[in-house]
């Protein structure tokens, strides 16, 4: 234990070293002027500070999280890269991709954490989810479809009277021929946002009242509506501007996964953790975020796994947002936006989601207008983003996050 400590302190003392002296975007952040919705919260080198430390303790947390710093003998170490849930005891590997699927197709979010062990199951590998079943089809050219998700809604709708279908109603409603079945409003918007046919598969009901909630099933999932999740502050500001906003969780994903393994008697019992798969967490991996001027789209990486895309709206003429390579030097779950350029004053309460890059330009949650990604840029410098994504990467990223800002 001693051994151990003395070398997370000699990792953390080394990376600070190099990170307050001879990064890049530190340079570059005491270089640029800084054209921004806030007012810094730090100083440039108060937030170098910051970002070094925090970078440090988190190489220090990989390189001892990984297999090569592992006490256990080499030999009983997993021989795929395997990760361990103590949320729900069970491990999740790649050694049939599922790991990958799994961290590339929404996490947490979408899936839920697994509540079995790989294991055969009608002659195929397969594994639980809370909210899904992952399925190795190897006989399927391509190793990006081998993945694939298992039509868990179906099998616990059965032959309920809900999956009749129904006639294309002409109002608007996205309505599927192959399953006669209709999408709109809120559930339409996750459904696509959120992975649409890939993911969610066609839907195989209507929308309808269960158990006092609005819910709507689909070939891998069961949406559940609740419009709760958004405060009335921002319904207000929704009805007074005319758009549609979106919170995280105002549209959810039933534990269908979990439910099927359960009717079905499959063991969920928690597994002793393997010596060698660390615990998960996004930090044992790189995290990077990238910002694309040019298409207005936001990038969030795990290494090179792209993790997420979100649409965005920056900086507009005069207020453009700065290039560079920064990372996120302060968070806060809300702030109250002030302030004063270029023969402009504004007052905007309640921004929710913040994430400060380079002196007063954060990333941060908008309820003011939903121009994401169309080319339309509406703020002082900073990067507005829908306040459902801001969320999901507020809670994924940390201060030392790295943030590359380009055209």
């Amino acid at each position: 234990m001693q051994a151990r400590s003395s070398r997370l302190f000699s990792i953390i003392f080394a990376s600070l070293l190099v990170l307050v002296i001879g990064v890049p975007w530190f340079q570059a952040a005491m270089a640029q002027p800084h054209v921004a919705d806030f007012t810094p919260t730090h100083t440039p080198r108060e937030a170098a500070a910051r970002v070094a430390l925090a970078r440090a303790k988190q190489a220090a947390y990989r390189q001892v999280a990984t297999y090569s710093n592992s006490s256990v003998d080499a030999n009983q170490l997993p021989y795929v890269p395997i990760v361990y849930f103590p949320d729900t005891g069970h491990h999740l590997s790649n050694r049939a991709g599922f790991l990958d699927f799994w961290r590339s197709n929404g996490q947490v979010l979408i899936f839920g954490y697994p509540v079995t062990e790989e294991f055969i199951e009608n002659g195929r590998l397969v594994q639980y989810f809370e909210r899904a079943r992952l399925e190795y089809h190897p006989e399927v050219q391509g190793p990006a479809e081998q993945v694939q998700l298992g039509l868990i809604g179906h099998e616990l709708m059965g032959d309920r009277v809900e999956l009749q279908g129904v006639a294309d109603p002409q109002n608007g409603s996205l309505y599927f021929p192959e399953t006669q079945h209709t999408l709109s409003g809120e559930f339409l918007q996750y459904w696509e946002r959120r992975g649409g046919l890939g993911v969610f598969g066609f839907p195989i009901t209507e929308a309808f009242e269960e158990n006092g909630r609005t819910v709507q099933y689909f070939e891998r999932a069961r949406f559940v509506y609740n419009p709760e999740d958004m405060t009335a502050f921002y319904r207000n500001m929704e009805q007074y501007n005319g758009i549609t906003l979106n919170t995280l969780h105002e549209v959810e994903l039933d534990t269908l996964g979990r439910q099927l393994a359960q009717a079905r008697g499959i063991d969920t019992t928690p597994v002793a953790q393997l010596p060698g798969a660390a615990a998960w967490t996004p930090e044992l991996w790189a995290r990077h975020i990238e910002v694309n001027l040019s298409t207005q789209w936001l990038t969030a990486y795990e290494n090179d796994i792209v993790v997420y895309r979100a649409p965005v709206a920056t900086g507009r003429n005069g207020f453009n947002t700065p290039t560079g390579n920064y990372a996120i030097y302060n968070k806060l779950q809300m702030q109250t936006m002030t302030g004063s350029m270029g023969g402009e004053s504004w007052y905007v309460p309640d921004v929710p989601w913040v994430m400060y890059v380079v002196g007063g330009v954060a990333l941060h949650g908008t309820y003011w207008h939903n121009d994401f990604g169309t080319g339309v840029r509406r703020s002082h410098g900073c990067i507005n983003l829908g306040m459902d994504d801001a969320q999901w990467l507020y809670q994924w990223a940390d201060i030392g996050t790295t943030v590359t800002i380009h055209y």
